[in-house]
């Protein structure tokens, strides 16, 4: 690991440095072209100013970085007209992009919910991920999805206005989009240009076992951004089962039966890879990590070459 390093700060410093910066505007023109642009999913990199997470970006093989914006994320919402015009600059500088968010977006009346849209679209970026939404226990799940229909319609105006597309993640548990087949519900009337789904493999396989491949069928024209991810089940001390997040290619998703799915799907959007497994706090968005940034940016460069790889094998990429 630290021979790769080395050779990435001298070599690269001399090759990468000088095109990246150079050449950055030819290198954003291509990866314009890219119909499935890899991210890192920023979270792991939040203990890093705007312009060194955009050189590890860079110098790990992504294509660019999905953002956090959002309470307690890389860019806060209330400083999104100034700090996201940043960290762009930043990726952009380093020969990299950013073509998607994540933000806590769940409210269509909230004035920072048009902030952070109005400032995304001047920036060129199209798509984000929505905030979650909870279900009301006092309410039965159809008097749950009723409300909740309106507040994907108002999204979807809003959306529009902006040109630009809010996706929501199917993440395991109890609240909206656990079960998956709740979206469509809330989707099916809706235009998937402007609003749809950021469809998590991980989260999908978690709740859908062997069914998985279903939901994603339904719910497939509203699928525009993606997260990949992996994980195994683990029996505890006490025996109980829990989730352990794993790197890719190690747990239960299967990339190629997933991936064959996705490509029938025509599905052509930026893609996320999710760093949710031990990075020494990074991976829950720690200011100061106990892993080195060396051995984390292993990481980083470990499952982008597995899953740039995976794409390739299917023509994607």
């Amino acid at each position: 690991m630290e021979s790769r390093r080395n050779f990435i700060r001298t070599t690269a410093a001399g090759v990468i440095g000088m095109s990246l910066k150079n050449n950055a505007f030819s290198s954003n023109l291509f990866l314009e072209k890219r119909k499935r642009p890899v991210h890192v999913f920023s979270k792991c990199l939040q203990f890093l100013d705007y312009y060194k997470m955009a050189e590890v970006v860079a110098e790990n093989g992504f294509d660019g970085a999905d953002l956090t914006v959002r309470p307690g994320g890389q860019v806060l919402p209330k400083n999104v007209k100034v700090d996201l015009p940043k960290a762009i600059a930043a990726l952009r500088k380093n020969g990299v992009d950013s073509k998607m968010i994540v933000t806590g977006i769940n409210n269509p009346d909230d004035p920072l919910t048009t902030d952070i849209l109005q400032t995304m679209a001047n920036l060129g970026i199209k798509y984000y991920r929505l905030g979650y939404l909870d279900y009301d226990s006092d309410k039965s799940i159809p008097e749950n999805l009723e409300i909740y229909k309106f507040t994907f319609e108002k999204l979807e105006k809003l959306n529009q206005r902006f040109g630009v597309h809010g996706g929501y993640q199917n993440h395991s548990g109890t609240r909206v989009g656990g079960p998956v087949w709740d979206l469509y519900h809330l989707l099916k009337n809706r235009d998937p240009q402007y609003i749809g789904v950021q469809y998590d493999i991980r989260h999908a396989i978690v709740e859908g076992g062997t069914s998985w491949s279903l939901g994603m069928k339904l719910l497939a024209p509203w699928i525009k951004t993606t997260d990949i991810k992996d994980f195994i089940w683990k029996k505890t001390e006490k025996e109980k089962w829990e989730l352990v997040n794993v790197p890719l290619g190690e747990g239960m998703v299967d990339f190629d039966d997933y991936l064959e799915l996705y490509n029938s799907s025509n599905i052509e959007a930026p893609i996320s890879i999710h760093y949710e497994y031990d990075l020494g706090g990074a991976e829950h968005g720690r200011l100061n990590p106990k892993m080195s940034l060396d051995e984390i940016s292993d990481w980083l460069k470990r499952d982008n070459d597995f899953f740039k790889n995976k794409l390739r094998e299917f023509g994607l990429y």
